[in-house]
């Protein structure tokens, strides 16, 4: 019973590689319905190893001040009065 166990671990293997990927759905299929052949079973396994493209990260700068509360206008840094409305910051 206990080898029972391990070859179902050792044949959805892949599958559990790679249950975190943007691909896990296609992964599992391939893994399912092919992995019995040694070259179905080879090919989900590198395909749950291989690496993510990265995602492109678009950094936005900070304002170099502070919001108005009332008008929302852009004051200087250190300012505590809004240049626009007059209110304090």
């Amino acid at each position: 019973m206990l080898t029972l166990l391990f070859l179902t671990f050792l044949y959805f293997l892949p599958a559990i590689i790679g249950r975190d990927k943007r691909d896990a759905a296609g992964i599992i299929l391939l893994n399912l319905f092919l992995g019995w052949t040694v070259i179905g079973w080879v090919i989900a396994l590198v395909w749950a190893c291989t690496a993510e493209p990265y995602a492109l990260v678009h950094y936005v700068p900070v304002p170099a001040g502070r919001f108005c509360c009332q008008c929302g206008a852009l004051t200087y840094r250190g300012a505590h009065f809004c240049t626009a409305c007059g209110r304090t910051v």
